[in-house]
């Protein structure tokens, strides 16, 4: 609270942090593992809120991802800040993180930070995987469940594409700009673990600088 009340200070800014980590505490030997959930989306738009519009957003994002319901509320809403939003991504913002990432009108990143693809992820596979089987074999040798998974993948990219373009038209792109960078960050090209690293989230376009304040780490 100490170093975030100095950032606060020294930047002239309210900072929010969605920083999610595994915990070293188990259940059943299992690791506990944060995400992205409904609660952070309430207690961040709870933050946004409470902010005066005209003030600077520092959120400092530290997140695998997960729920996309709550990664666009929390976009949604600082799109709608009138004053400056800052997204601080001191080592990964994957997934909703990347996300919110775009909702802001500037990314800083360390120089070893990376995003990620935020293509829709249907139980343990892919969409895009998933349509694709779909396209490669013939009906009749395809089983109902997974016909019933590329019908929901269909619908999830095409809603997941439509939300980021969305955000970033929202941000001031146009609508060509906007689709481009949507259709590359949600078509699958990528696993969804693959790292977008600093010079390739610039070649996308993306307003992304190098410096992240040491009060962040």
């Amino acid at each position: 609270m100490r170093l975030i009340h100095q950032l606060e200070q020294r930047r002239g800014s309210r900072v929010i942090t969605l920083i999610h980590r595994q915990e070293a505490v188990s259940f059943l030997g299992i690791p506990l593992a944060r995400y992205i959930d409904i609660d952070d989306a309430e207690a961040v738009l709870r933050a946004i809120r409470l902010t005066p519009q005209e003030m600077s957003i520092d959120i400092i994002v530290h997140t695998p991802g997960e729920l996309v319901l709550a990664a666009e509320q929390i976009a949604s809403a600082l799109v709608r800040h009138r004053g400056k939003v800052t997204v601080f991504v001191p080592h990964y913002a994957m997934s909703g993180g990347t996300l919110i990432a775009l909702a802001a009108d500037e990314i800083v990143m360390d120089e070893n930070a990376v995003l990620g693809p935020v293509d829709p992820q249907i139980g343990q596979y892919p969409a895009a995987s998933v349509l694709r089987v779909v396209r490669e074999k013939p009906v009749a040798a395809i089983d109902d469940q997974t016909l019933i998974l590329a019908d929901i993948g269909e619908k999830a990219m095409r809603q997941v594409n439509a939300t980021v373009r969305h955000i970033l038209m929202a941000n001031g792109r146009c609508e060509e700009e906007a689709q481009q960078i949507a259709d590359v960050l949600t078509c699958g090209q990528w696993t969804h673990d693959y790292p977008i690293d600093v010079e390739e989230a610039r070649q996308l376009g993306l307003p992304v600088t190098v410096g992240v304040p040491d009060e962040v780490y």
